[in-house]
């Protein structure tokens, strides 16, 4: 892959509402996704899930207390989407407008009724690019509403377990399942901080085998993604750690058992991090003193070839002059000029002198060390 592909990087843009607008306005950008419900029923003996066109009475079947309810909603674009989360559920709309503008900060709010949290999901895209995408929640007391703009996630796993009806996932009420996806997204950051682990663990092979400026571009960018991994895991982990102190009823203390483990996971996560941004830097750094010892090899080669010449350089240039001992026309004898010029074998004699001259000279670099 040639430099310019491989290190032009995808930056993600998102379109903001004019500046000033009011407080609570649901924004819905133009190429935003149509939404996709998918509606997860389930107990300790009875799971079903299926796809929905709508949530309009919605609300009249999570008053069931007799199950649990998983709500994914994938793609936003539908206003009358956001309405009925407002006119049904009593959502505030400082949420619904944090769930709409996916570039939140991890974080968690409690309302009373409910509580609303957002995490930072992180995957590789098909050309391995890192994409940061906003996962947000809703958790009442027996139901779960996840939203977040694209339709690709990591959340296989839960729905697996889910599938399976195995553990605790769906005994022990709607907060442990935003617990399992919240877990399922931290797990995440430590596959894709192994897989960079062991890019710095191949571009450190590189360094010592055949250096070359690639090198430090892979380098370079694998550094930057580390530092949008810890933009993400620090308030992740502060998120965490509100929870753990939070006293809503909606969280029972079993859960925040279960909580806690991923706040550890967190910790982990941001060692790991910090650890990888160091061998990043002194790979870097290797590389460059790497460069630079090169760069004095070749200027101590260059200074040898130098040095041998220099003395040569100097002699035929004396006897390059030609200042004759006697005119050639008159026959007159010109006084201090070079009697050598016209010395038989004087050519063969200058170049043996020429010749130990550069002997001697690599025979006293060689002693000096200077070809080791």
């Amino acid at each position: 892959m040639s430099k310019s592909a491989k290190h032009k990087r995808k930056r993600k843009h998102y379109s903001i509402p004019t500046v000033g607008a009011s407080p609570g306005v649901v924004f819905i950008d133009e190429q935003s996704l149509k939404p996709i419900i998918i509606f997860h029923t389930y107990n300790e003996h009875f799971y079903d899930v299926k796809e929905l066109s709508n949530i309009e009475n919605l609300a009249g079947i999570i008053a069931n207390k007799e199950f649990n309810y998983w709500i994914e909603i994938k793609g936003f674009k539908s206003f009358e989407l956001f309405d009925t989360l407002s006119a049904d559920f009593g959502i505030n709309k400082l949420v619904l407008e944090d769930i709409t503008r996916p570039y939140q900060r991890p974080k968690f709010e409690e309302y009373g009724a409910y509580d609303f949290a957002t995490s930072r999901m992180l995957h590789f895209d098909e050309q391995k690019s890192l994409d940061n995408d906003q996962f947000s929640f809703i958790l009442m007391q027996n139901a779960l509403f996840t939203f977040q703009e694209g339709y690709k996630d990591c959340l296989d796993p839960v729905r697996a377990r889910l599938t399976a009806g195995k553990g605790n996932i769906r005994i022990a009420g709607s907060s442990y399942l935003m617990y399992a996806l919240m877990d399922i997204i931290v797990d995440t950051y430590f596959v894709i901080l192994g897989e960079w682990s062991e890019e710095l663990d191949l571009i450190e092979d590189r360094l010592f085998d055949k250096p070359d400026r690639t090198v430090m571009y892979d380098t370079q960018l694998v550094k930057r993604n580390l530092i949008n991994v810890r933009r993400v895991v620090w308030p992740e982990r502060d998120k965490l750690n509100d929870i753990l102190r939070s006293d809503s009823p909606l969280i029972p203390d079993q859960t925040k058992m279960y909580i806690r483990d991923a706040y550890d996971h967190c910790i982990q996560i941001i060692d790991m991090v910090e650890s990888l941004k160091e061998i990043s830097a002194s790979n870097i750094d290797m590389y460059l003193s790497i460069i630079s010892n090169r760069m004095n090899e070749i200027m101590k080669v260059l200074t040898i070839i130098s040095s041998i010449f220099i003395p040569l350089t100097f002699i035929a240039g004396i006897y390059g002059m030609n200042f004759a001992i006697q005119d050639p026309v008159t026959g007159k004898v010109l006084p201090q000029n070079m009697p050598e010029l016209y010395q038989e074998h004087g050519y063969l004699y200058t170049m043996i002198i020429m010749g130990l001259i550069a002997v001697l000279q690599i025979i006293y670099f060689w002693r000096k060390g200077w070809f080791k």
